[in-house]
């Protein structure tokens, strides 16, 4: 009896190590899978990518399959904290999510002084600097940011964010502007004042002569284009 009953608790002990061997092997199929995944749409990312999978749950068993495809949910972007998602594409395939964390090294710009409110960014006002981030924002070519100015002061080695900046005015208040509007056979000329700031492609509004007030879009060289 005590025989029969040692080879019953190794014959279980054997079954649940022949389970806990293929849920490990599930386990490490999946992570391959996303392994591969972030690698690929990674590729093209600039800079260096950094990336970090969390471990599956060891108490989640998913049933053998032959084909995974891993996915990532709609609205999502391969930075910071995201969940890759890896399906059985198989009859009654099942589907899991995989929290992962990539982060960017990018050589980003940054101010070299400190610098008021309203100055104009030229090449000597900023630098590159190496930086580790989890979102994708910040600068990295000179060419986004010079001429560009600045909504508030910044102190020496800030990095320039799109939030900081601002299009030089084209058209600033109580200016004089040039207003056109063209149409199928027609050009209108006439001249109003400004009732705002506004760069180049913005909104401005315009009094002319009469006391109208109309919208328009602000152009290069204080002009005002109206809408026919």
């Amino acid at each position: 009896m005590r025989s029969m009953n040692k080879l019953l608790l190794m014959g279980c002990l054997l079954l649940q190590s022949v389970a806990a061997g293929a849920a490990t092997t599930d386990h490490t199929r999946i992570r391959d899978t996303v392994i591969a995944f972030v690698q690929q749409q990674t590729a093209a990312l600039p800079g260096k990518t950094r990336y970090q999978i969390d471990e599956i749950d060891s108490r989640i068993s998913l049933s053998e399959c032959a084909r995974l495809e891993a996915f990532l949910p709609a609205g999502s972007q391969f930075v910071g904290k995201i969940s890759v998602g890896v399906r059985c594409v198989e009859k009654n395939g099942w589907s899991i999510f995989v929290p992962t964390q990539i982060k960017l090294s990018l050589d980003l710009l940054a101010s070299t002084r400190q610098l008021p409110m309203g100055h104009t960014l030229r090449e000597e006002d900023f630098t590159t600097q190496t930086t580790e981030v989890s979102s994708a924002s910040g600068f990295t070519d000179p060419k986004q940011v010079l001429g560009q100015v600045l909504r508030y002061n910044i102190s020496a080695g800030q990095l320039l964010r799109a939030d900081m900046l601002r299009p030089p005015y084209s058209v600033t208040q109580r200016q004089a502007v040039q207003i056109f509007a063209q149409g199928n056979g027609f050009s209108i000329r006439n001249e109003g004042a400004a009732l705002n700031n506004a760069g180049e492609g913005q909104s401005v509004q315009v009094r002319v002569g009469s006391g109208r007030v109309i919208g328009g879009i602000a152009r290069a060289g204080g002009a005002v284009e109206i809408n026919p």
